[in-house]
């Protein structure tokens, strides 16, 4: 390959971004080693496992070369090297020399939808650039306007797609449509980790359809970042998020030229992920989180190594929800020790007794779990299969204190189906060509009614709670999938939805209720 060194900056690559597809079919082909439980990835980190793959391409089919090619176009960038060695992407603006390094590009895209119920359009343009200085410093920022006919991804709406945070259009009274989203960060790195500050989406839990750790559906969320990998078998990601609370801090309005200034209540999130390879491409992943809100940043929730719930217990008490925080834990398993194999589960523990575990009258299981598989290129070359289920008991992701829930900006920080719901999602799919996919997918989701919080006779109502007593929601949808990867971002294409969704309204935005359905059509580029 010709380069020798490598630059230790961190940019992280959007979660979809195309590389992470390539990089899974190729962890499951055995060609790397991969811990996808946390995203996104760093395009240094990008950089070397397509270094990697590149020493073993003559393993690989002719299609997944030059897919290999496609990436290596653009990932090169972050290595090393003399000028003008590689063949590059095309972007708007890019600039490299011994110290600076900078790329720039445009934000483009328009979908198009329609059905039954009605049409919808969505466009978005903006800019993002990125780059280092130094071997140590890296920095990004993306900026994305984004306009639209309708809302499809209110915080009540349940899809895997990512919300916003929607402005109201001027003149025109309980209308909203359109939402801006800025992305970035900067980072300081080192061989074996690194300390940020950023505002970006994050995705815990391996999952091809919903993370039920942290699945990104919210705004982004301002967060500092901070990973160590100072063994092969070892890592530790942590992260402490400023969450929007959207409730107002009575004790700070003020009036300003007759006018109230508002003020939203404080609320934090502190979590970490230790990850141990006990075994070759086996990942067993451990951690624990905090919601804490209402007095401020404590500093002891920056100490990346803590079990806070006990934290929450010496400054807290034991005795009352109402004086505590809302903490959690999880836990991740990845297996790819089988050829075209990966083997996944993940665990969310909102809260559980172990005494009480199988008293149907006095448990408290309130946790969500996934369990899934993913085969490529078996027993059909150039194929892949995806087969994922999740389920979520009620309460879970929720909290009676309402500064402290699992949530921001009023979206779940968790499954995108919430508390009491299951969902069984299937996926196959075909890759010929570089860049083009084909696929089929199947979703049935199901949501149960929504416990309503009480106290009864000075105790909360949260034990003994029946999962799906009866069906409040359903989704049941089947989907052809088709896109293709022009140029490196640069994307066109299609959907056909044939969907049947029922139940409670106040799930669905009016589009897409009853049966429909729904052709979807669209141009992108950049993330």
């Amino acid at each position: 390959m010709g380069w020798s060194v490598l630059k230790s900056q961190v940019v992280l690559q959007p979660i979809t971004s195309s590389v992470y597809e390539f990089l899974d079919e190729m962890a499951q082909e055995k060609k790397i080693e991969l811990n996808s439980a946390v995203k996104p990835y760093s395009r240094m980190f990008i950089a070397k496992k397509l270094e990697e793959i590149n020493e073993q391409k003559t393993d690989l089919n002719k299609r997944q070369q030059k897919e290999l090619v496609f990436y290596l176009k653009d990932f090169n960038k972050e290595l090393i090297g003399t000028k003008g060695e590689f063949e590059k992407r095309k972007d708007l603006f890019y600039y490299n020399d011994s110290l600076f390094t900078l790329t720039v590009n445009p934000i483009l895209g328009f979908k198009y939808a329609t059905n039954e119920n009605g049409a919808y359009t969505h466009r978005w343009n903006g800019g993002e650039l990125y780059g280092n200085i130094g071997t140590h410093f890296g920095f990004y920022a993306s900026l994305r306007d984004n306009g639209i006919s309708d809302i499809l991804t209110a915080p009540e709406h349940l899809t895997t797609t990512q919300g916003g945070n929607f402005k109201y259009n001027q003149g025109q009274t309980g209308q909203r449509s359109d939402y801006s989203e800025m992305l970035g960060g900067v980072f300081y790195s080192w061989k074996w980790g690194r300390l940020g500050i950023v505002k970006d989406n994050h995705n815990w839990g391996d999952n091809y359809h919903g993370a039920n750790i942290f699945s990104g559906k919210n705004p982004s969320v301002g967060y500092i970042d901070f990973n160590i990998k100072p063994t092969s078998w070892f890592e530790l990601n942590y992260i402490h998020s400023w969450l929007v609370s959207e409730i107002l801090d009575s004790n700070r309005i003020f009036l300003v030229n007759n006018q109230k200034r508002e003020v939203y209540t404080n609320k934090n999130l502190a979590a970490n992920l230790f990850t141990i390879k006990p075994f070759k491409n086996f990942f067993i992943s451990l951690g624990n989180s905090v919601v804490y809100a209402d007095d401020g940043v404590k500093p002891f929730y920056f100490i990346p190594f803590m079990f806070y719930k006990s934290v929450d217990h010496t400054f807290n008490g034991a005795g009352s929800n109402a004086v505590g925080q809302n903490s959690q834990m999880f836990f991740n398993i990845s297996s790819r020790q089988i050829k075209h194999l990966h083997l996944y589960t993940t665990v969310f523990l909102d809260e559980i007794s172990i005494g009480n575990m199988w008293d149907k009258n006095n448990h408290t299981n309130l946790f969500s779990a996934k369990l899934g598989m993913k085969i490529n290129n078996f027993p059909i070359r150039n194929t892949y299969l995806i087969a994922e289920y999740t389920r979520t008991n009620p309460w879970t992701y929720r909290h009676q204190i309402e500064s402290t829930t699992y949530a921001s900006n009023q979206y779940t920080l968790g499954h995108y189906l919430g508390e009491n719901a299951q969902e069984i999602y299937l996926e196959a799919g075909l890759k010929v060509i570089r860049g083009l996919k084909l696929a089929l997918a199947y979703t049935h989701a199901q949501k149960g009614d929504a416990h309503v919080f009480e106290i009864v006779q000075g105790n909360s109502n949260v034990t003994g709670l029946n999962f799906m007593e009866r069906v409040d929601w359903e989704n049941q949808t089947i989907e052809a999938i088709a896109s293709y990867e022009v140029i490196n971002d640069g994307y066109i294409f299609a959907r056909a939805a044939l969907s049947n969704i029922k139940g409670n309204e106040f799930y669905t935005p009016e589009l897409m209720r009853g049966k429909t359905t729904t052709i979807t059509a669209g141009i992108n580029f950049g993330f």
